[in-house]
């Protein structure tokens, strides 16, 4: 197993320096290289061709799904944190004495909870989906945008320039806690010790 994990590592490797053709940009592409988020060092970066022929309907709803997986992966990411340096809910998690502080960290929390407070969790989750983290007004200016005439905490306060800033932080911030919680389930899987984050 050893040997064939290492044949395909080498095999991946070789096929990073072998030449490629350098593919011409289509004119539906070149329609997203001014939107939030293309930056250096990479510029308009779209791997998979999921952008090509796409209107911007199509872009505004891969954008809002970026956001979303931005915005779990960076609660995700500071929960990883924060239980492993040991804060856990007081109290118990279910009726038979279970305490929070009893259930481990990390993906070993699934296994350890109550199946009634899984199926709890997983209904929770699916109402703040379906009901609550979307825009119900119509009211949003852009995607990702659930303040709903309700929540503002002074975005309206900011000009343009500085609302477009925020924007881009919260996208790179969720693009970094992405990789951050993908690393940290991998290195769980793996085991040992992390700096900051401890035991695995």
């Amino acid at each position: 197993m050893m040997k064939l994990a290492t044949l395909a590592l080498i095999a991946g490797s070789a096929a990073a320096f072998a030449p490629s053709k350098v593919a011409q940009t289509s004119t539906s592409l070149n329609a997203f290289e001014d939107e939030l988020g293309v930056q250096p060092p990479l510029g308009f970066f779209d791997p998979l061709g999921l952008l090509t022929d796409a209107d911007q309907d199509r872009f505004d709803r891969l954008r809002y799904v970026e956001l979303k997986h931005g915005r779990i992966s960076q609660l995700a990411f500071l929960g990883q944190i924060v239980t492993r340096y040991g804060v856990h809910l007081p109290g118990d998690i279910d009726k038979s004495g279970t305490a929070f502080d009893s259930i481990p960290n990390g993906w070993a929390a699934i296994d350890a909870m109550p199946q009634a407070g899984f199926l709890q969790l997983v209904a929770f989750v699916g109402l703040l989906e379906v009901a609550v983290m979307k825009d119900v007004t119509g009211e949003a200016e852009f995607p990702g945008d659930f303040r709903n005439g309700a929540l503002d905490f002074g975005w309206d306060t900011f000009d343009e320039e500085t609302q477009y800033s925020k924007r881009g932080i919260e996208l790179n911030n969720g693009r970094a806690a992405q990789l951050g919680i993908l690393g940290l389930m991998v290195h769980e899987q793996l085991g040992g010790d992390l700096p900051i984050v401890g035991p695995m």
